[in-house]
């Protein structure tokens, strides 16, 4: 038997059984390309800004959040979000991403089940300029915040009310901008994920 047949077959296989567990263990995966139909972008325009922030799935299995960012008319914030998950996780666990950045630091928002205006719970996310990273937060980490201002004597967030997650970007720095994203896991950190 011709041997970089079966070498060829071999990678093959263990492969399809690496993407499978990523498949498997992640809360979301864009190499599933029917994920990013269920995610929306929400721009200051609500508010009368003027940025720009869209979607788009990549051929190589990540989504694209990129645009502009326009500090006119008040403005200064670009965002995308997930349609309704259900979320599964322990008090002690994490978040853990794997993006591709422009370097700048982007939000990782968490929207609660009992939904109020501009309301979620953030997280900063770290980007190395054209470098994939992982980035953990775990979920004790994430703050209580209302039009980008920390709520104060407000608890943390069970993961039982959590309703869908999402990227944001708003570190008042007018430009381009852009993130991918290729999935989404839930698992417990190690020690060195720790800040």
């Amino acid at each position: 038997m011709n041997i970089a047949f079966v070498t060829t077959v071999l990678v093959t296989l263990f492969a399809s059984q690496l993407v499978g567990t990523t498949e498997q263990d992640a809360l979301v995966n864009f190499q599933n390309q029917n994920e990013a139909s269920t995610w929306n972008a929400v721009n200051d325009g609500v508010m009368g800004g003027r940025s720009v922030g869209k979607l788009k799935t990549t051929t190589d299995g990540a989504m694209r959040f990129s645009g502009t960012l326009s500090l006119e008319n008040n403005g200064g914030f670009a965002s995308i979000r997930s349609g309704r998950l259900q979320v599964e996780m322990d008090p002690k666990e994490a978040f853990r991403v794997r993006v591709k950045g422009d370097g700048r630091t982007y939000i990782f928002n968490l929207y609660p089940k009992t939904r109020r205006m501009a309301f979620s719970y953030r997280a900063s996310l770290p980007t190395v300029a054209g470098e994939w990273t992982e980035v953990t937060v775990p979920l004790e980490d994430f703050t209580p915040t209302s039009f980008g201002r920390r709520v104060q004597n407000k608890g943390p967030l069970s993961s039982d009310q959590i309703s869908g997650i999402g990227f944001m970007l708003s570190d008042k720095k007018a430009g381009p901008f852009e993130l991918e994203i290729e999935w989404v896991r839930i698992e417990t950190p190690s020690t060195e994920d720790r800040p």
